[in-house]
């Protein structure tokens, strides 16, 4: 029974997750949505890498090319690359402060915005706009309360 309630609660993050990357926002809004699913993967796979594994990461980024009409194939590499990079050095990073995984999330939204351009650049000819960058910070600004929320979750529902 605890595994089930431990699963839907991870579940219900990764679901509304998916809901923030499409949900629609103003045009001029839209530069700044931060990438919320690179936060909820970084997270669980930092607090629980023996639940949330490469291969949610990988389901979940097919799911989020389906719901945005990418290349099939381009968030599930990146969000793969990620998932692997956090739990191979999940026990270092959980040594980090708090503005010190603000950075690392940073520095794997930079990588992960230039990884999903160059295969979509590679694909087709696309112009990459400066406002493309934007999210890495609003990314960065919501980490630091989106973490402590999620702590939060996960012990008031006590996912182990």
């Amino acid at each position: 029974m605890s595994l089930i309630r431990n699963y839907r609660v991870i579940y219900s993050t990764f679901f509304i997750g998916l809901m923030c990357a499409i949900f629609p926002l103003p045009i001029i809004l839209n530069a700044f949505r931060p990438d919320w699913m690179i936060l909820v993967i970084f997270y669980w796979v930092l607090a629980l890498p023996h639940r949330v594994s490469i291969v949610h990461a990988f389901i979940l980024g097919l799911l989020q090319d389906l719901l945005l009409g990418s290349t099939l194939g381009m968030h599930a590499l990146v969000f793969s690359i990620v998932a692997y990079a956090v739990s191979i050095n999940y026990q270092r990073i959980r040594r980090f402060t708090l503005v010190q995984t603000t950075l690392l999330v940073g520095m794997f939204i930079v990588i992960s915005k230039l990884s999903l351009y160059m295969i979509a650049s590679s694909i087709q000819h696309i112009v990459l706009h400066r406002d493309y960058f934007w999210s890495i910070f609003t990314s960065m600004l919501i980490w630091p309360w989106f973490f402590l929320f999620m702590r939060f979750v996960r012990i008031h529902f006590k996912v182990a």
